[in-house]
């Protein structure tokens, strides 16, 4: 297995992600970022925004895949899953 490609797909998502996310926080938001996910955390919100920001994650595996790169797909659904475990625990917190 190549751990290159491995660790590519993870960095690459946990990326994608992260920066969708803030993005999404500053183009909706009017005050600093820190109190906006302080009000989405409060809200109960924080994990629809956090899934909001990982549907770049679809498009990456595909691309991936049709690429031939199962590696660096393998690497997208591991952060997927990593994400769906987050989203999970603030839904019950």
């Amino acid at each position: 297995m190549n751990k290159k490609e491995l660790y590519q797909g993870i960095i690459a998502s946990l990326l994608a992600s992260t920066s969708v996310t803030i993005f999404i926080l500053l183009y909706f938001s009017e005050g600093p970022i820190e109190d906006s996910i302080d009000s989405l955390y409060r809200q109960k919100k924080l994990g629809g925004l956090i899934s909001m920001g990982a549907l770049i994650n679809l498009p990456l595996f595909f691309l991936g895949m049709r690429k031939r790169k199962t590696n660096f797909a393998k690497g997208i659904l591991i952060t997927s899953i990593l994400i769906v475990l987050i989203i999970a625990g603030l839904k019950i917190i």
